[in-house]
């Protein structure tokens, strides 16, 4: 609630723990946000948290608006002010019908036919200190809210989330309201039915995934919380390792971060990008020794490796990228297997990925 930990620290070692009393939820002073664990599907995310709201998972900039009479504060989801570069928020905020509250939201762009612009536009303006006004006419943002933390000094972090969505639909319009589902009884198989298809429907519309939220569930700000599950979904590619990197710290020793390639047109591999995550220690290990086997180069960072290897990659989209050969890396890109059944010959092509990329069957963002 003090949104700085060295805030709380010098008031502890000065006071004592009658001092944390003192924090108190206030309009103006940024607390950090609460975030979502994930869930494989929709159905596993109802079956765990009981009655719930299945909401559009916006890939856009997390936002917490503060106003207080005139006076408005925009914070990211770091508690960094960009109030001067979001002038359309700040006039949105000053025309909802309460003196003082606090929002939770993402800003997104919106194309000609209502779907959203590409995070990397919207990143690009959003990162525009210059001439804002020559970026809010190029590439207009739009708040859409979730949460209300107060509002008219009152403080909302400890109502469930159904009755802070009331306060919400109070105080914002519903165009400026993230579109929901509320899912009463998880039982009921037309519940779960319509959960699916609002699922399905928000991919069709362009957006990442859904967060789903206990009904019943208080915000914890600051805090990864057990109520809310984001569920997007998974690709997975098979593609060929082209070089591995030497590994840092705990890694000191292996080969870790993978360079991956699909296959090009004339036969040879394009790079996609890089990943070291989903690598167990054995793995690691495994990988290490096999890479050796098959070194043709080694720098002292990077060794390069005859491309025979494939490993199935789950990634999370696509993003336009000027760094690759292809124009395009991939997101959020993690290990699931080696796949020693498949030949280099038989790993996904290039043209694969670009097919997916804009024919609309993967994201074409960032972030």
């Amino acid at each position: 609630l003090a949104g700085s930990l060295q805030d709380v620290a010098r008031a502890l070692l000065a006071e004592g723990p009658a001092a944390l009393a003192a924090f108190r939820l206030t309009v103006g002073r940024p607390v950090g946000p609460m975030l979502a664990h994930t869930a494989t599907s929709v159905a596993e995310a109802v079956d765990k948290l009981g009655a719930c709201a299945v909401e559009e998972k916006l890939d856009g900039i997390r936002v917490q608006v503060h106003r207080d009479g005139p006076d408005v504060h925009i914070h990211t989801r770091t508690l960094e002010e960009v109030t001067d570069r979001l002038p359309e928020v700040t006039a949105a905020a000053r025309a909802l019908p309460a003196e003082r509250f606090i929002l939770d939201g993402e800003v997104i762009a919106l194309d000609t036919e209502g779907r959203p612009v590409p995070f990397q536009r919207v990143a690009g303006r959003f990162g525009s200190r210059v001439d804002v006004a020559a970026a809010q006419a190029a590439l207009p943002l739009s708040p859409v809210f979730f949460d209300v933390l107060s509002v008219d000094g009152r403080d909302l972090l400890e109502l469930p989330t159904a009755q802070r969505h009331t306060e919400l639909a109070r105080l914002v319009p519903e165009p400026q309201r993230v579109r929901r589902l509320v899912v009463e009884d998880p039982s009921d198989a037309d519940a779960r039915a319509a959960a699916e298809d609002f699922w399905a429907h928000t991919l069709r519309r362009g957006h990442e995934g859904v967060v789903v939220k206990a009904l019943d569930a208080p915000y914890s700000a600051g805090r990864r919380g057990a109520a809310w599950l984001k569920v997007k979904p998974v690709h997975t590619l098979d593609l060929v390792v082209l070089a591995a990197e030497w590994g840092h710290g705990r890694r000191t020793g292996k080969l870790s971060n993978l360079h991956l390639g699909a296959r090009g047109p004339n036969g040879g591999f394009v790079m996609l990008g890089k990943t070291f995550k989903g690598l167990t220690d054995a793995v690691l290990d495994w990988q290490t020794e096999r890479f050796r086997q098959l070194a043709l180069a080694d720098d002292g960072h990077v060794v390069t490796v005859r491309p025979e290897l494939v490993v199935e990659i789950a990634y999370d989209g696509l993003q336009t990228s000027s760094r690759y050969p292809a124009g395009v890396t991939l997101r959020f890109a993690r290990v699931v297997r080696y796949r020693e059944d498949k030949t280099a010959e038989e790993a996904d092509t290039v043209e694969t990925v670009l097919a997916a990329h804009t024919g609309g069957g993967e994201r074409t963002d960032g972030g």
